[in-house]
């Protein structure tokens, strides 16, 4: 079951850590995708092209240990859930974190089989590299960018 939390407003770096750290505490959510508006380190065009942006709001936030470098200003995040037993409990949380308003839809929203994205990006030996991945990592690769700067790994702690 995927939902969509879109707030009416982009968040700072510590709403969004407060945020997914809360919905991280759930014991059914299995990931989490951020969109929104970029925060580049440096300016892609223009005359000021190869000067660093030096945005406030891109930082590294703690996400259950994890260090996660915020690239984007947080505007929607698609959840994946195991069962819909506890959207209550993320409704809660989202009131709470903002009073501003949000939406919530319930949908399909991300890819579950391998994509024409996917094999470009693992190559000829992608057929079996794709059988054998973490399911959570399909569809979610630009290819021409590198995995460990656009994914980010929270794993699950059993307490």
């Amino acid at each position: 079951m995927e939902i969509e939390i879109f707030p009416h407003r982009y968040l700072k770096a510590s709403t969004t850590e407060k945020f997914l750290n809360k919905l991280y505490d759930l014991k059914t959510v299995e990931r989490v995708v951020i969109h929104g508006q970029p925060l580049p380190k440096v300016v892609t065009y223009g005359p000021a092209r190869g000067l660093p942006v030096n945005h406030s709001e891109r930082k590294i936030i703690n996400v259950k240990g994890v260090p996660i470098e915020l690239t984007v200003m947080a505007g929607r995040f698609i959840v994946t859930l195991s069962d819909d037993s506890e959207l209550e409990k993320i409704k809660k949380i989202c009131e709470e974190m903002f009073p501003f308003g949000y939406d919530i839809r319930v949908g399909k929203f991300l890819k579950d089989r391998p994509t024409v994205t996917d094999y470009l990006k693992y190559g000829e030996d992608g057929v079996y590299l794709i059988n054998e991945m973490d399911r959570r990592l399909i569809g979610m690769v630009d290819p021409r960018s590198k995995l460990s700067s656009s994914v980010a790994v929270v794993e699950k702690r059993e307490e």
